[in-house]
């Protein structure tokens, strides 16, 4: 676990100062993966209460983020995770993508947000009272805990979809690029659950959006079923 500098309630006491009850932070996750969905974390922390150990989720390791998962979860006040599927980020693009899932995530909540506190610089909240902060998943108390309870959301989800699809290793890379992903894409071509209009798919002999431009390369054979291998169809999702 990381023993920087722990991130603060500073603007979320500051809000509260000016009379906001209801803070939430939000923070994404998987906007740079090659498969899977994009998830959104919100998070609203009790004004006096605190789990130490929390960081941006980015700066703990995987066993540390799932350790401090079911902590967080029960000391915030309300949380939630929504995502937009690989289907939503080849439909209608990674902004408006992103927007669903903060969207969904903070409707998840179940309460009014008086303010939301973005990571990043842009709002991708769309709500009319909204602060950006640049890294605010390592300053920002409130956004590194929906910056944990999104990327352990997520990367249970890939190691669930690992199972469907093995030649892949989703339970390692979580759909990021990486040498043993690029290799089975150039291999078994891409999955229901990749992005198919991404650049990346324009280097493969599948060509863009999925179409193959030459032979398909050797699979394995089917299951026992009669299923083949590595595929298997998906419907947009809202968790």
């Amino acid at each position: 676990m990381s023993t920087g500098k722990p991130p603060s309630r500073a603007v979320e006491k500051t809000l509260r100062d000016m009379g906001h009850e209801v803070i939430v932070g939000v923070d994404e996750v998987g906007r740079g993966a090659w498969a899977g969905p994009l998830m959104v974390g919100a998070a609203v922390l009790p004004p006096d209460r605190r789990v130490y150990g929390v960081r941006d989720s980015k700066m703990l390791s995987e066993p540390a983020r799932e350790r401090l998962f079911d902590r967080v979860a029960s000391w915030c006040t309300a949380w939630a995770v929504g995502a937009a599927s690989q289907e939503e980020c080849d439909t209608v693009g990674m902004a408006e993508a992103q927007r669903r899932a903060a969207r969904r995530a903070v409707e998840g909540l179940g309460i009014s947000a008086d303010h939301v506190l973005i990571d990043g610089n842009w709002d991708f909240v769309g709500t009319a009272s909204t602060t950006r902060i640049v890294r605010g998943d390592a300053t920002c108390l409130s956004i590194a805990a929906a910056s944990i309870l999104a990327k352990v959301t997520r990367d249970r989800h890939m190691r669930q979809e690992a199972e469907h699809f093995p030649g892949y290793e989703f339970d390692s890379n979580k759909g990021y690029p990486c040498p043993r992903h690029k290799m089975a894409l150039h291999a078994y071509g891409p999955t229901s659950i990749h992005r198919r209009t991404w650049v990346f798919m324009e280097g493969l002999v599948w060509g863009r959006a999925g179409s193959r431009a030459a032979p398909r390369p050797w699979l394995p054979p089917p299951d026992t079923a009669g299923r083949p291998p590595f595929f298997r169809p998906i419907s947009s999702s809202v968790i």
